[in-house]
């Protein structure tokens, strides 16, 4: 701040980084600041967003900054099983999907709430992925239903004129009476 031209402006422009200097503790939240930029990327790339790659990609961005948060939190903890970046990203992997085969776990309690953190973007992803796939049978039921009704209308349109043809032959058509 003291480097800032507008002190006040800078305050209100930038509450993380200010947090994360007055409570020390509240440094993982600085992660945050990469979300919002990626959001832009996200925004301007309308086929990456649709495609659901920016899902794999916000997911492998969360997996990578829960690792680098928890391995903060751990490493100089005593009894930490959560000691090297390997063993971080390992963790990080079999928590954010639902796993967690129990070798590593967390002791401090920022730890745990980034452990926290992460089941609730594995149960979240799970969830998008579960509705994608169910949003995408329904929209092929759908579009043959659609294509169905399209060949029915038609159909009906020969059935309709050839009807007419019928009707007309029969009222030119010298009749018996």
């Amino acid at each position: 701040m003291a480097l800032a031209e507008r002190r006040l402006r800078y305050l209100l422009s930038h509450p993380i980084d200010v947090l994360s200097v007055v409570l020390p503790m509240l440094r993982p939240l600085r992660v945050l600041r990469v979300f919002t930029a990626g959001q832009v990327l996200f925004r301007r790339g309308a086929g990456l967003a649709r495609s659901g790659q920016a899902v794999v990609v916000a997911a492998g961005l969360l997996v990578f900054i829960g690792g680098l948060a928890a391995l903060d939190a751990e490493r100089g903890a005593p009894e930490a099983s959560i000691t090297s970046f390997g063993n971080a990203l390992w963790w990080a992997v079999t928590t954010v999907t639902t796993v967690g085969y129990g070798d590593l776990y967390p002791v401090t309690t920022l730890g745990r709430l980034v452990a926290v953190s992460l089941m609730v973007v594995g149960v979240s992803l799970v969830g998008l992925v579960t509705a994608t796939v169910a949003s995408w049978f329904i929209a092929q039921g759908q579009a043959t239903t659609e294509a169905e009704a399209e060949d029915l209308a038609a159909r009906l349109r020969r059935l309709e004129d050839e009807l007419d043809r019928l009707l007309a032959e029969r009222d030119v058509a010298p009749g018996p009476g």
